[in-house]
């Protein structure tokens, strides 16, 4: 494998779209202000959607008036957590169960309140991080080919000075 030479970046300091189109995602920097922080990555040139959501057992029930999904349907979807549980964020095929509902199965099982917010598009989730209460940079760097992102790369953050990312 040959070095990769047309490498880009993008640099941001706030949630919004950092570059569209299909590309590699090769490293994301980012910064933390202080304040318990996150930056969830999509894979997306939409904003992604604002919901709630809790958890019972392995089920995970989301709600948005009008989501507009189908049974069947993926979604990309991280979580904010409820008394330091969160469900695990990641691309999951969905069961509606209403015009303002729809479940996921988790991964884990366990107890979270109703009403918890979190974000999903119908497009994929890439990766996401967390910063603590760090006023310091973090750096993830994407081995091999990196990450593939189809429509772009979206990202949503919380308590972020800043982020770059690479791609090629």
């Amino acid at each position: 494998m040959t070095m990769q030479y047309d490498v880009k970046g993008s640099h941001s300091s706030g949630s919004g779209l950092m570059v569209s189109g299909r590309v590699r995602l090769k490293n994301l920097i980012y910064c933390g202000n202080g304040t318990a922080g996150s930056i969830d990555v999509f894979d997306t040139t939409s904003t992604p959607v604002t919901a709630t959501y809790g958890r019972s057992g392995t089920t995970v029930t989301v709600t948005k008036t009008g989501h507009g999904l189908t049974t069947g349907q993926n979604v990309g979807i991280t979580y904010s957590p409820a008394s330091s549980v969160a469900a695990v964020a990641g691309n999951y095929v969905i069961t509606v169960v209403d015009a303002n509902t729809f479940t996921i199965t988790d991964l884990n099982s366990g107890t979270i309140a109703t009403g918890t917010a979190c974000i999903y598009t119908a497009d994929k989730w890439l990766t996401s991080y967390n910063t603590g209460t760090a006023l310091q940079p973090f750096q993830a760097i994407f081995s091999g080919e990196g990450i593939l992102a189809f429509n772009g790369v979206y990202v949503v953050v919380t308590n972020i000075t800043f982020q770059t990312i690479q791609y090629g």
